[in-house]
């Protein structure tokens, strides 16, 4: 008899349907998985033949068993195939009714006593069941929370293989258990009141943040960068619906354990030792990296040369077009990767260039400061110079607090979405010229500059799109020559960016 049951495979952020086709015939006692299964699904057939034994189902394996886990061209990675597996076998056996599987998206690991174990990935499973039109899904009860966070699909904890056998069986299945809370508050984030002084500083954060540009910060060490860094998300605008439900699906596909929506933007700040896979994602099981993982939200790379070349050049893709795109011999997997970058850096080795300590040579500090590349430094619109705190500011009062700046942040963004071109890191082309109009002396401001810096085209319009910032935080319609001034300080970082 022939059988088939409906389970996922992940690949990089994405599920894709699988069906699991179970035949069993007679001949030569034989088991057979085909259809590209790695090892531990191959590995299943133990895990399958005790949790049967073990729930009391006398199935026959004196006969030939053929699995196969169609598509045959996508590979089968993992332990979730476990559940649809076993329940596709007794359907073929006769002992499970296998009329309302093709409905059914069923997905687990197997202990060895039939206990249905937890798995990752399970949330974009339920997208993609939803989207293809599936009417329920059986999942481990350990991640019934997270798959319950997908509307319209109506979702069943499974605790053994008995339950599922008994919920596939059901002639009219109970109503689901209601979804539990689909949000967790957003954690706290430091807030800008506790950094001192730094008031350059302070204003590149929040133009940072009203258009979603990217950032740098250079600077002694101790003189805040880390601390502007982490307070960033302080004045970002909340996550919307959609953009939580893109971030908690990414951050289930990579295993991170959820019982509730991501309602914080994202802060990944991966050590400068991080290799290439590791920052841009992939692998012989492709996985997003960090910068996935920042979707929507910030990435915050500390001491920027110190990361290997490669690493760095290979955050240019993302930093235009927000995602990447990883070709292997096996075929190619676009990532989502559409982040705030920020980067932090000392001036020169030993960190006190221009001071009376600075131990490095002019030659020692230009070659450090050129592990940046030219191309990388274009792409990040605001540059600043971080110096060090004076004793005054140290013992001063506390800076304005995130709150209030966050206000302002937010009128902004409200600006932009009205225009309905979206955050102005975003704005190219026709769009660009429509909401980024120059009066007169802004344009001449800017032709003077891209002569006299020998500014690049990309270079021209992030100006462009940073002075659009300024005036909206200003509540100009049109970008007048203030704007373009302000915007044209934050282009050079310690007169050596090479643009």
């Amino acid at each position: 008899m022939l059988a088939t049951s409906l389970t996922a495979a992940i690949v990089g952020v994405d599920a894709h349907l699988v069906r699991v086709e179970a035949d069993t015939a007679s001949g030569f006692p034989k088991f057979t998985m085909v259809g590209l299964p790695d090892s531990a699904v191959k590995e299943s057939e133990g895990r399958i033949r005790a949790a049967l034994r073990n729930c009391g189902y006398g199935f026959k394996w004196d006969r030939r068993i053929t699995v196969n886990f169609a598509p045959a061209s996508l590979r089968k990675v993992g332990s979730s195939y476990d559940l649809a597996t076993a329940i596709g076998l007794l359907a073929a056996d006769g002992t499970a009714p296998g009329g309302s599987l093709s409905s059914l998206l069923l997905v687990g690991e197997l202990a060895l006593d039939g206990a249905v174990r937890s798995v990752s990935g399970v949330l974009p499973m339920m997208l993609m069941a939803r989207k293809q039109g599936l009417r329920a899904a059986l999942v481990p009860a350990a991640n019934v929370r997270e798959a319950a966070l997908v509307p319209g699909l109506d979702v069943y904890p499974v605790g053994s293989l008995l339950d599922a056998v008994e919920l596939v069986a059901a002639e009219r299945r109970p109503a689901p258990p209601p979804p539990p809370s689909a949000a967790e508050p957003a954690r706290g984030h430091p807030d800008l009141a506790d950094v001192r002084g730094q008031a350059l500083a302070r204003r590149a954060l929040e133009i940072a943040a009203a258009g979603g540009h990217n950032l740098l910060l250079a600077g002694p060490p101790g003189s805040g960068k880390t601390m502007l860094a982490r307070r960033l998300g302080s004045i970002l605008p909340p996550l919307t619906a959609e953009e939580a439900l893109e971030v908690t699906a990414i951050h289930s596909a990579a295993g991170s354990p959820l019982d509730a929506l991501v309602r914080a933007r994202p802060f990944r700040s991966p050590h400068h030792t991080a290799s290439d896979v590791a920052l841009v994602g992939g692998g012989s099981i492709p996985r997003p990296g960090e910068i996935s993982l920042a979707h929507n939200g910030v990435l915050f790379l500390d001491e920027l040369p110190e990361f290997r070349r490669s690493v760095l050049e290979s955050l240019r893709q993302p930093l235009e077009e927000g995602s990447i795109t990883i070709s292997r011999v096996r075929g190619s997997l676009r990532l989502p990767a559409r982040f705030q970058f920020v980067g932090a850096m000392n001036p020169c080795p030993c960190g006190s260039s221009g001071g009376g300590a600075c131990r490095c040579t002019p030659r020692q500090a230009a070659a450090y400061r050129s592990r940046i590349s030219g191309p990388l430094l274009d792409r990040i619109d605001l540059h600043v110079e971080v110096p060090p705190l004076a004793w005054a500011d140290l013992v001063g009062p506390r800076g304005e607090g995130s709150a209030a700046v966050a206000t302002r942040v937010h009128r902004a963004r409200a600006r932009q979405m009205e225009r309905g071109a979206g955050p102005n890191c975003f704005l190219a082309g026709e769009s660009l010229r429509r909401c980024a109009e120059l009066d007169d002396d802004g344009r001449s401001l800017l032709a003077t500059a891209m002569n006299a810096l020998h500014l690049s085209a990309r270079g021209h319009d992030r100006i462009v799109r940073v002075a659009r910032t300024i005036a909206d935080l200003d509540g100009s319609a049109v970008v007048v020559g203030r704007h373009v001034a302000e915007a044209l300080q934050f282009r050079r970082c310690g007169g050596d960016t090479n643009q």
